[in-house]
Order: C-alpha cells, then structure tokens, then sequence
C-alpha cells in the first residue's frame, strides 16, 4: 500500500508499540519476527512458541519460522519479540527463551537475516534478550507502560489505531480497528428489506443487470462508508438489508470480493469467464436456480446511492476491458493478481461486513461476512485473525464451502502471494524506518 506518511521508530518502545498495532492485538506465547530491508521495517510473522522447547523441537521451529521470513526476499535483518508471561519474578524467562533465541540466530544467520535485536515482553515488564546491564535493562525489566506510552503507539492512536483482543478471546476478536460482527441483534427493518429485496432479486442472480446494480451499490459504499461514516443499521436499513440479501448468492459474494480487490473492471469480466450470465457458472455452495433472462432493472438510488455513482458508465459492459486491466476471480482469491491490491477498498470492506451481521448469528450471510474478513486478514498475513474468523464463518453455517477450502489453504501454511511481497504487502496506514 502507498502512503503518504512515513512514521520513525527510534527507541525499541517503538517497535514493540508497533506490533500490537500491526496485528490488531496484543500477541501472547507469541514470537513476532519482523524482517527488515535497512532501516526500513517490512513483513511481520506471528507464531505460538513451541510448549515443549526441546532442541529437536527448537530446531524445527527455528526452521519453519525461516521458512516463512525467506518470502521477504529483499530483506537483510530480522528484529525478533518474545511474548510470554512466565518466569518474570525470578529472571528465569531469559534463561527459558535464550536456547530459542540461539537456535533462531544461527538458523536465520544461514540465509543472510541478521537478528538486529530482541526483546522479552510479558504483561507487565519487557526487557532487551541480551543486555546484561542492570543500568540499562534493571531486573525484572522495564514497565510495559512504556510501550503503551512510547510516542509512536500515541501517534498510531491519534490516528485511529485500535487494539483489539486476541483471536479466541471472543465474538469480539477482530481485525484492526473494527470487530467482526456487532453486539446486539439484528433490527426488523433490516430484515425486513432483506426479504423485500430478495424476494425480487435471488432469483434473478444469473441476470447482468442484477450484478450491475449489486456491484454499484457495493462500489459506493466502499468508497464512502468504510471510514469516518460507517454503515448506521437503524438508519441505513435499506441499504443493510439490500447489502446482506447480496452475502447470500455465492456468485455476488465473489464478484464483490475481486471488484474490491482489483476493481470492477476484473469483476465483470470473471463474472463473464466463468458463464455467470448464461447458466453455466460453477458457482456451487449457493443453490440458487435463477433465470438468465431478462428481468426488471433495480435501481441502486432506491437504496440511498446517487443517481451519478449508478450510471451505466460506472459499471461498464463486458466487452469494454482490455486484457491488461483485469484479472481471473482464481488469481485474485490466491493474492496473484494484481500485482499490488487496492489496499484501501479492501480495508473499507473488512469494517464494512463488520456491521452486517451480529454476535452469535447463524446462516449464510453472517458466513459470508465473516469468511470475507478472514480472506482480507490472510491476505494482509494476519493468519491467526484469519484462523479465528473462519472457524466462526464455519460455526454459523457448516459446511460453507469457501471458509472450508480457505481453512485448508491456512491448514498448509500456504502465505498469500501479497503478503509475501514487500511491494504489496499491507503496511496499514503508514510505512515505518528505523
């Protein structure tokens, strides 16, 4: 992601502010390792420490963590962060993790990642791995207020920054600044256009019209609800409604997804590829039926959105792309293509989902709101956000089929293509230097 500000890290309160921020909360029996190229900070790995820290199990630990650091191909040194919170009152948590911290130093030493520096973080102290000056690092270590307090967590806050608690810890564990669903329950007049719209619609899903009018309407509210002025379900309960009888049709939830991703040019021309408009898609977790032919023109303004951000040209025919500007639905779903997402609409979409379903809700739409945001989370290498939001997608519908075949690309370590990249990897709001 391009920005337009660059934050500088000077002390290592800095960083270890950083981190919580980055992932979205604060990591525990963690190891965060974060490459970097120069004194620029680039990809960061998060990983459970191993439980039994025998040498054999040391060793491969060291190694799978390589394995995943090596993606950064541009980076030179590594900065490491130990989170656990045992052995603080008698020291031994340096004598625990020094055996780690030694099998990783020579494992990363083999393929050129220097380890810059480390630092042991509990909940209440923190400490560097390897000073001994008990001036410098005085036992048991440093309060952890001053990493709450350090001036580039302060920074990361004005500007909007939120921790969130772990995965695992709850409903409310979520990506960033936003959870993944809202407290409380669904309002009736949500649900009540919901059945309105698709009573119309669902079975008019095949039709090119439909996805021109669902694509517009999810254009406009990415680009001008995923920030300051989010989604308000008691007053916006139309538009909800409409947004979430979309979640429901596999082929839409997928198109929204590549509009998002790599704009609505790839969206409709996947669509076309894969026979969306004449019956033949292989779209197969849905079971919708609808006819192909020609059905009533849905307006996007009945649902709030400007009679300008609905025109034909916004959403243009099938036939109007060149190859260069779009991108098959399978090359975007793995993070292949394009080269670099469009970080901010795929951001604006992740708080976006977050207000269409609520705590505890089952069915389709609360699976595809949750799957979604655990495919942004993968794709942004947040993989134990992405873990937790897919076991919920699975939770409230089982057997949903893409939260299943995303729950196997996590099941395999697979990295998406993005995140591996430092020149698309998501970066948050701001790049950061040492």
């Amino acid at each position: 992601m391009t920005t337009n500000k660059t934050l500088s890290i000077r002390r290592p309160e800095d960083i270890l502010g950083y981190i919580p921020h980055m992932l979205g909360y604060c990591p525990e029996d963690s190891l965060v390792a974060i490459t970097m190229q120069g004194k620029i900070l680039g990809a960061t790995l998060r990983v459970d420490l191993p439980i039994r820290p025998s040498p054999h199990l040391l060793a491969g630990f060291a190694e799978r963590v390589r394995s995943y650091l090596i993606s950064d191909e541009e980076a030179d040194g590594v900065v490491l962060a130990l989170y656990s919170d045992a052995g603080w009152a008698d020291g031994a948590v340096v004598r625990t993790m020094v055996p780690l911290l030694e099998e990783l130093r020579q494992c990363l030493d083999e393929v050129d990642l220097t380890v810059r520096d480390a630092w042991l973080v509990g909940k209440e102290y923190w400490r560097s791995a390897y000073c001994t000056d008990l001036g410098c690092c005085p036992a048991p270590g440093h309060s952890v207020d001053r990493i709450r307090d350090s001036s580039l967590s302060a920074e990361l806050v004005y500007q909007g920054s939120i921790i969130g608690p772990p995965p695992g810890a709850g409903r409310g564990a979520g990506p960033g600044a936003s959870s993944l669903a809202r407290h409380g329950s669904l309002d009736e007049g949500v649900l009540e256009a919901e059945a309105r719209y698709g009573d119309r619609l669902l079975s008019l899903w095949r039709n090119e019209q439909c996805l021109d009018a669902v694509l517009a309407v999810w254009q406009h509210v990415i680009s001008t609800r995923g920030g300051s002025d989010p989604l308000q379900p008691a007053q916006d309960a139309g538009l909800v409604g409409f947004l979430r009888m979309t979640l429901k049709v596999p082929a839409w939830r997928d198109a929204v997804i590549v509009m998002a991703a790599a704009g609505i040019e790839s969206a409709k021309s996947g669509a076309a590829a894969y026979g969306f408009f004449d019956g033949d898609a292989g779209f197969g977790d849905g079971g919708f039926d609808g006819d192909a032919g020609e059905g009533p023109v849905f307006d996007p303004c009945e649902v709030g959105v400007p009679a300008v951000a609905a025109t034909p040209a916004a959403v243009p025919s099938v036939g109007s792309w060149s190859a260069v500007d779009v991108y098959t639905y399978g090359d975007v779903l793995l993070g292949i293509r394009p080269e670099v997402p469009l970080w901010p609409q795929l951001n604006a979409l992740q708080q976006i989902l977050a207000t269409l379903c609520v705590e505890g809700e089952s069915g389709a739409v609360a699976a595809a709101a949750l799957t979604i945001q655990g495919w942004i989370s993968w794709c942004k290498g947040s993989g134990s956000i992405a873990h937790a939001s897919l076991e919920l997608a699975e939770a409230a519908c089982p057997g949903y089929r893409l939260a299943e075949l995303l729950s196997e690309v996590l099941a395999h370590g697979a990295i998406c293509e993005w995140a591996r990249r430092p020149g698309s990897a998501w970066r948050g709001q701001h790049g950061l230097s040492v």
